[in-house]
């Protein structure tokens, strides 16, 4: 007999006196004080020598000579001191800001030159602990950290290979404060719920703003991608307010992910064993085009699946987990609580298993470069420490494999003439409807399948460039560089916005001008002069007020004698002013514009028209 609790709120702990073996369980409900509640039977045996013998001989016996043991903020906070002063000229401890009740979000930095972005380096991520309470993630993520410290000092050349190619960031616990709450209840007496959500209510993966409604609804209007953007959609101004309903925790991922370059990222939970990949969103019905290709048959069943112009990728990075995982793709498991989701492969779209709005995969994707997925780590959310060591057998070779997918596709340069980097040049693959852009220093990456694709880079005041790139089946990303010259179209819009965006009249050599275009002439001079006294004298006031209050006070007068009705002849040179101010604060350009047969600008030569009298304009450039 194994006595319960007195009231249905306090859950009991209760061991067998012995070890045994279970023969006979039966499980069946009955009411108690008018609440329901189950009656559990066992039908046990004493563990005998030979099932002694055999469970010795399945332990795992790991050869890492790791730390496997559940850490609280204190011990979480130590040991990753401990790995940082083992292998110090690899890794870096820094926090990318704090919870609800000031406890610091750690974040460690595993590369061959931590602190500093290396260009044409790729940047990963690890997080875990987004609800506190699925504490296998922050386990396995102090326990990389070890192994990678370890394995790189011992000289592991794959270890190796990755860490001095590879920027790595790792999170073990984004929600510490839901953690402290979990681990006071323990492994065995913590229930779904207890610190799942931050100390202010929040639930952190649905937390980001909905950027995937936007999306559809300006592809309902047809505004993508002309005046609505398919990659990098900046987050709603209300969503920024300092009243919006946002966790602080969920501020700082996403300052974090805007601060760094990140290209490929995975979030460990619980409750279920399984990967996850977006879009997490479900698309209402109203919204979904007409003319939509049927999805897959085995899709049919959820008309609200929307795909992610990446899902080939999605799925492959995926896999990538799952099969090198011991026992995610076990076809005879099934699902922890309902059938199983994935066909027996492991991996689902979050939308045709969970469907929510706001989630971190989402965000991350149609916000930053980086492709996120989830990864559901187990049924048990708060494994019990025994079992940590074999979680990691089942897990270690997975959390490597992911991790080298940040090499897969293209990679490159994009730079002027000069050699200077360009940055936030919008990388264009043909065939998939979503950009990227390149970094601060003007590198790239694109996770793509093999194959062959056609590759256009495209950057403001640049003309495009294309090129065809390959990927290959080896895991190394090929290199794509782009070299983008300058254009001319910043200068034909500032000329076009000079004549009110209408096209400029041509004169035709040869034909006298009627009075009537002459007077046309005319006003059209007498308006741009006016708007470039305007332009002079906002430039005017603007240094003197930067000067203070002893510099000269503008002056109207015009750089120059001009009338409307009386012309400087064609031997006259016109006279020019000392200077024209720029926009720019150290280049000061004079050019001469003569409205001449072609109407050339920064000519400076003279061309006459059939009449004996010309127009001669001196604005700056």
């Amino acid at each position: 007999m194994f006595y319960g609790n007195v009231d249905k709120d306090t859950p009991v702990l209760t061991e067998f006196p012995d070890p045994m073996v279970a023969r006979y369980i039966r499980i069946y409900p009955q009411t108690w004080n008018g609440s329901l509640c189950l009656r559990l039977e066992v039908l046990g045996c004493p563990l005998s020598t030979i099932s002694s013998y055999y469970a010795q001989q399945n332990e795992v016996t790991s050869t890492d000579n790791l730390d496997f043991r559940h850490h609280t903020y204190k011990d979480m906070r130590q040991l990753m001191k401990v790995v940082n002063e083992e292998c110090p000229t690899i890794t870096r401890i820094y926090n990318i800001g704090k919870s609800s009740r000031g406890l610091k979000i750690y974040a460690m930095e595993i590369s061959d030159n931590p602190g500093e972005h290396e260009t044409g380096e790729p940047e990963f991520r690890y997080t875990a602990g987004l609800h506190g309470n699925e504490v296998l993630g922050r386990e396995l993520l102090l326990l990389l950290m070890q192994f990678l410290c370890k394995e790189y000092q011992d000289g592991n050349p794959r270890v190796r290979s990755l860490v001095t190619e590879t920027r790595i960031h790792l999170v073990p616990s984004l929600n510490p404060d839901g953690y402290e709450l979990a681990r006071e209840a323990g492994s065995e007496l913590g229930n779904w719920a207890l610190g799942h959500w931050t100390e202010e209510g929040y639930d952190l993966f649905e937390n980001f703003p909905d950027l995937a409604s936007a999306l559809w609804a300006a592809e309902e209007r047809r505004l993508v991608p002309h005046k609505f953007p398919n990659h990098h959609i900046p987050i709603p101004e209300h969503y920024l307010a300092e009243d919006a309903t946002v966790a602080v925790e969920t501020r700082a991922v996403m300052a974090w992910m805007d601060k760094n370059p990140f290209v490929l990222g995975a979030n460990l939970q619980g409750g279920e064993k399984l990967v996850s990949y977006p879009f997490d969103t479900a698309r209402p019905v109203s919204e979904t085009p007409a003319a939509a290709p049927h999805p897959p048959d085995d899709y049919e069943d959820n008309p609200e699946l929307q795909e992610t112009p990446d899902h080939a990728i999605f799925r492959w990075l995926a896999i990538s987990y799952a099969s090198a995982h011991l026992t995610m793709t076990e076809t005879f498991r099934g699902g922890c609580h309902t059938q199983d989701m994935t066909n027996a492969m492991g991996i689902v779209q979050g939308a045709k298993w969970h469907p929510r709005a706001g989630s971190m995969n989402d965000f991350s994707y149609l916000h930053t470069n980086c492709l996120e997925l989830s990864i559901y780590l187990g049924c048990d959310k708060f494994p019990h420490e025994s079992e940590l060591q074999q979680e990691w057998e089942n897990n270690k070779e997975s959390l490597l494999t992911f991790m080298e997918q940040v090499h897969r596709g293209i990679k490159g340069l994009v730079t002027d003439q000069q050699g200077e980097p360009i940055a936030n040049a919008t990388i264009v693959v043909g065939g998939i409807n979503h950009n990227i852009k390149t970094a601060s220093g003007g590198d790239y990456w694109r996770i793509l399948n093999p194959g062959e694709y056609r590759v256009s880079a495209r950057a403001e005041g640049y003309n495009p460039s294309v090129k065809t790139c390959n990927v290959f089946y080896d895991i190394g990303a090929t290199q794509c560089n782009f070299v983008l010259s300058r254009s001319n179209w910043k200068r034909i819009r500032e000329i076009m916005a000079m004549n009110g965006n209408r096209p400029i009249r041509r004169i035709v050599p040869g034909r006298p001008m009627t009075p009537r275009e002459r007077m046309r002439l005319r006003m059209r001079l007498r308006h741009r002069m006016r708007l470039r006294e305007q332009m002079r004298l906002r430039r005017l006031n603007a240094t003197t007020a930067a000067s203070g209050p002893t510099a000269p006070p503008p002056t109207t007068a015009l750089p120059f004698p001009f009338s409307s009705t009386t012309y400087a002849p064609w031997s006259q040179e016109p006279p020019t002013a000392g200077t024209w101010e720029m926009e720019t604060e150290t280049e000061v350009v004079t050019e001469l514009v003569t409205e001449a047969e072609t109407w050339e600008l920064g000519t400076g030569t003279a061309q006459p028209f059939t009449t004996a009298e010309t127009y001669t304009v001196n604005f700056g450039d």
